[in-house]
């Protein structure tokens, strides 16, 4: 995991000055337990998801990860991505996205890591940035990522 706590502060500003700089986060194994467990956590039991012998009857050849578990994952390669603490962070929300594709299934057991480039951050009043991201999937051994999505953040401080 990468340790964020031993990295640089920056403030805001400074962080926006970096737009397009990218980051690359650690491999994260995307397990069937972990598809398992989105899979009642959502109530989406679709068998291509949760049943290795019906899936493995698939073009696929075995189960897969829920495109949105494959999102959701975002906030978790974040973490184990190296960056600079941002000064008098008080808080992060999510704001929405301008896009999202799912470009390739991640079959279970595969490895992925994130990428991520800040588009824009700009201040939309006094002490709220609105940060805009591309974050790709990439699977490891795969030439096409497993997704692209453009994300909107909050972040105030």
């Amino acid at each position: 995991m990468a340790d964020t706590d031993t990295q640089d502060s920056v403030t805001i500003q400074q962080l926006a000055a970096q737009a397009g700089d990218a980051r690359v986060s650690d491999w994260v194994t995307v397990s069937q337990e972990m598809i398992d467990k989105f899979a009642d956590a959502t109530g989406d039991h679709q068998f291509i998801h949760v049943d290795p012998a019906k899936a493995a009857m698939t073009p696929f050849g075995g189960t897969i990860a829920h495109g949105f578990l494959t999102l959701s994952l975002m906030p978790l390669l974040s973490q184990k991505t190296p960056q600079p603490r941002i000064e008098g962070l008080k808080m992060g929300v999510n704001y929405g996205g301008n896009k999202v594709r799912f470009l390739t299934p991640v079959r279970s057991g595969s490895r992925v890591r994130g990428h991520f480039k800040t588009i824009e951050l700009v201040e939309k009043r006094p002490g709220q940035w609105q940060q805009t991201v591309e974050f790709t999937i990439e699977i490891e051994g795969q030439d096409k990522p497993a997704l692209i999505a453009e994300w909107i953040s909050q972040l105030f401080v």
